[in-house]
Order: structure tokens, then C-alpha cells, then sequence
């Protein structure tokens, strides 16, 4: 029993690796083909390929569950193919018995998701588009084209660039409200440095030009060092400059959380999380329906069609999630049951046909 089983195992496995390593394949080619059109002055070649490479686990995390999917077709339907798993079960192995053999390598897939979207993923994004930032704008990143504009308590501020570690910051704009919602003054500083004193943690701010806006003056004052005492930790601040979607698991929860005691929109970030916190079973679901297939429709088809039935039911999965996703924003329910339907969906169609079939 544990050589079926460790042939079975093994079948799939290298077809998830065959799938992975061809989606990751086109996946480097199309971005790198991208970033070499860029056409900046500063931003060569060899950066191109170094920005590339720092994203490219970003790309694996996310196609990791669709690899999954078409590897247990794939392998599972060659065994088919060949009539092994008539044989099989002919020797009296259950239909559920082969699913759990399936789903051992899977499990690595989930393990391997986790680690990706928790440890490396991020941080290499972050670098990447951080070194992406000043490359781009001379080395100075003074240019505002890069980051995003957030709210903080009364001030609205945008970083360029956030040095790796998250304890250096390049190119900071900050526009300052008054207890009437009107804007009292604006400020640009070159970069600022996390320090602490007796007070607590700090940001100092360098070379800082600041722009008052009176009743009816208008005041331009320029300092060489500035203290910014805001309750953003280096942590929180380096989520800045990475898209919900592409930041660490516990990194979108602390921010979901950080922006909800602002009163601030919070949704996103919250459907992020639960995106990224259920994919592995996401990955699992998605398995499930390829065994499904494989035992039922899919049992005597050809290669081709196999594949051509992997895309759709990824397509069909990721459409399902981008409609869903943004729905719960718009109509206000919560975002994990939008993350849970597609992938409750699929375990109840798997689930089912399976059960038909054994």
C-alpha cells in the first residue's frame, strides 16, 4: 500500500511541479518583458532583472493554488489514461483513499503558500519596490510617482520610498488638517530616521521645507531637522508602500486593525487578510474538484481537454473571488464570507461528485 501510495503521490507531484515551473516560466518572462519597457533613464537592464527576480515569489504565492489544480488534473488524468487507477481500485483501494494520496502533496503546496505569503513574499516586494523607488528617481526620491497617499490621525502623507528594515524613509509629504477639516500647513522632507528618546519613538525628519497657511498669509519656512511624533511603527509604515493583496498576512491584520481604531475604511485590508489566510484551503477546495473530475467526467478524455478544463475552473475561481470581493465592500457583508463562497463552492462540488463516484 505504501508503494500505490507513494506512486500516486509522486504522479501528481511532478505534474504540480511541470505546471508551476511553465505558469512561473511565462510569468518572468511577461514581467521582465514589462519592466524593460519602462525606458527610464537610471533604471537599466540588470535592475530590470533584479526587480524581477525580488517579485517573482509574489507571482508563485499567488499562482501556487491554480498550479495545484492543474498538476492533480494532470497527473491524476494520466493515471487514468493508463487505466492505473481501474487497477486500483479493482484491488479494492476506495475513491477516498486515492483522493488523501493526492492530497499529500498538496499539503506541502498549502505549507509552502504559508510560508511564502507570511515571510518572503513581502518583504522581497517591499525591497523590491522600495530600491524600484530610488532607482527611478536618481537616487534622491524626490519624485511623488511612487507610494501611496494615506490618512494618519489629522494629516494625509505619502512616502516615496521605505529603506529595507523600515527604519529609513525617503521623500515625505505630509498635509496637515485643523479641527475644522482645513488645511493648515503642508511639509516635504528629503528622508527621516526612526529614533527613540525619553518622550518615546520618533520619526526625525531632514532637511524639511513647510508650507503655513494662515487666514491670510501664506508662510514658507525651511528647517534642517523636524521630529514627527506619530503612533506609526516601522513595522506598520513599511505596509505602506506594498498593495493590500501583496503584503504579510499578520502585517494586513495589524494594519486592518491600526486602521479601524482611526475609524477609518478597513474592509480592504480585512478582505486581503482573509484571502491570503484562507487560500491553502482555497488550494485544497480546488484539488478536490480536479479529483472529482477525474473520477467522473474527466476520466477518459484527452490531455488537451484536461488542460483546457484546469484554465476554466481557475478562471471560473479567480472570477468568482474579484466579483465577490469587491461586493462585500459595496454592499457591507463581511469579507470572509466573500472569500469563503468560492472556496465552499468547490469542496461542495468535489465533495459530492466524489461521492457519487465511490
Amino acid at each position: 500500500m505504501r508503494k500505490l501510495d507513494a506512486h500516486i503521490r509522486n504522479s501528481v507531484l511532478l505534474s504540480m511541479l511541470v505546471v508551476a515551473g511553465l505558469m512561473f516560466s511565462l510569468d518572468f518572462i511577461f514581467t521582465l518583458t514589462d519592466e524593460l519597457g519602462r525606458g527610464t533613464p537610471n533604471y537599466t537592464a540588470m535592475d530590470a532583472l533584479l526587480y524581477t527576480l525580488r517579485i517573482m515569489p509574489t507571482g508563485i504565492y499567488e499562482m501556487l493554488p491554480f498550479s495545484a489544480l492543474g498538476g492533480a488534473l494532470i497527473g491524476l488524468g494520466l493515471l487514468a489514461s493508463q487505466n492505473e487507477l481501474v487497477v486500483i481500485q479493482a484491488v479494492g483501494i476506495s475513491t477516498w483513499r486515492i483522493a488523501w494520496s493526492v492530497m499529500k502533496p498538496t499539503l506541502g503546496v498549502m505549507l509552502l503558500s504559508l510560508v511564502l505569503g507570511e515571510y518572503i513574499a513581502p518583504t522581497l516586494q517591499q525591497s523590491a519596490q522600495s530600491e524600484l523607488a530610488l532607482i527611478q528617481s536618481g537616487g534622491q526620491a524626490l519624485s511623488n510617482s511612487r507610494g501611496e497617499w494615506r490618512k494618519i490621525g489629522n494629516e494625509f502623507i505619502h512616502i516615496n520610498a521605505i529603506l529595507p528594515g523600515g527604519t529609513e524613509l525617503r521623500g515625505i509629504t505630509r498635509y496637515q488638517l485643523d479641527e475644522r477639516r482645513q488645511l493648515s500647513s503642508s511639509s516635504f522632507a528629503e528622508s527621516g530616521d526612526y529614533l527613540e528618546d525619553d518622550r518615546g519613538h520618533f520619526w526625525r525628519l531632514r532637511n524639511v521645507q513647510e508650507t503655513l497657511f494662515g487666514t491670510a498669509t501664506i508662510a514658507v519656512e525651511r528647517r534642517p531637522l523636524v521630529d514627527w511624533r506619530v503612533d506609526l511603527s516601522p513595522e506598520l509604515l513599511s505596509i505602506l508602500l506594498v498593495e493590500p493583496e501583496r503584503q504579510s498576512i499578520s502585517g494586513l491584520y495589524r494594519f486592518a486593525e491600526y486602521f479601524r481604531s482611526e475609524g477609518l475604511e478597513s474592509d480592504t485590508y480585512f478582505l486581503a487578510f482573509w484571502k491570503k489566510l484562507l487560500q491553502p484551503l482555497a488550494t485544497a477546495s480546488l484539488v478536490l474538484v480536479a479529483i472529482a473530475f477525474v473520477f467522473g467526467p474527466l476520466r477518459a478524455v484527452t490531455m488537451g481537454a484536461r488542460v483546457f478544463i484546469a484554465i476554466g475552473i481557475g478562471l471560473a475561481f479567480t472570477i468568482a473571488q474579484r466579483i465577490l470581493g469587491p461586493a462585500s465592500l459595496l454592499y457591507g457583508f463581511s469579507p470572509v464570507i466573500a472569500v469563503l463562497i468560492p472556496i465552499l463552492v468547490c469542496l461542495g462540488f468535489g465533495v459530492f461528485f466524489l461521492r457519487r463516484v465511490n
